[in-house]
């Protein structure tokens, strides 16, 4: 019982650094939390990838993450991503980019599985 109290207590704390640091929680968040067991380890590993010590500076993180949400179709984690990203300096110029490079390899992946097919049935060596 005392681990799931201190877990709760953790991600109280958590959400109350978001509310501060963004304006809001987001309701990936505020739903995950519901399972402070589930909820803490994620939101531990956000902050490191996001935040802790890395290769990568922390806009072009941001704009990685700005691509991956355009190519997952994360509506609400693109708006968050290309804010950050702006925040941390990307241009709009930058944050266009991306997203065209992000959308342009969605059009590429559906090609290429729909292409081996039409191969495939029309007997072309894909090779």
């Amino acid at each position: 019982m005392e681990n799931k109290e201190k877990l709760r207590e953790k991600a109280d704390g958590i959400l109350k650094t978001i509310e501060e640091t963004r304006g809001k929680v987001p309701l990936v968040n505020k739903v995950l939390s519901e399972r402070p067991d589930l909820f803490v380890p994620n939101a531990e590993l956000s902050m490191k990838l996001f935040e802790g010590e890395g290769s990568l500076d922390k806009k072009t993180r941001e704009l990685v993450a700005l691509a991956a949400a355009a190519a997952l179709g994360g509506q609400y984690c693109m708006k968050e991503h290309i804010r950050n990203a702006a925040a941390l300096g990307a241009t709009k110029d930058e944050i266009l980019e991306v997203l065209e490079i992000a959308g342009y390899m969605c059009m590429t992946r559906s090609q290429s599985y729909a292409f081996r097919v039409f191969a495939d049935v029309y007997g072309m060596d894909v090779e």
